[in-house]
């Protein structure tokens, strides 16, 4: 995500830039966090936040795109990437609650 927002406009800076920088990094902090928890629920409990935050980079390309930030073609990549990472996340809460 910082080579994608490398080429915003720099007066996006403290806007889209950071979000959604912070938003990403925040993915596998949540997801390290949770490592260290004893119970699978409070690891779900992270896993659940980070899956969150993948909405949240998500609604930040589409917005991205419609500003034409990112071009059409980056956006479909990168979508579908999410995609997939939601869908391993989602699978990951699964497997922490069935284990419980």
């Amino acid at each position: 995500m910082y080579k994608v927002t490398s080429t915003f406009p720099d007066k996006e800076k403290f806007g889209l830039i950071s979000q959604i920088r912070r938003s990403t990094n925040s993915i596998g902090a949540n997801l390290a966090e949770g490592t260290s928890r004893i119970k699978n629920t409070d690891k779900a409990h992270f896993t659940t936040i980070a899956f969150s935050t993948t909405m949240e980079v998500l609604n930040h390309l589409i917005v991205s795109k419609e500003l034409e930030f990112i071009s059409e073609n980056d956006y479909l990549k990168l979508r579908e990437r999410i995609y997939k990472i939601s869908n391993m996340l989602n699978a990951l809460r699964k497997s922490q609650l069935k284990n419980n």
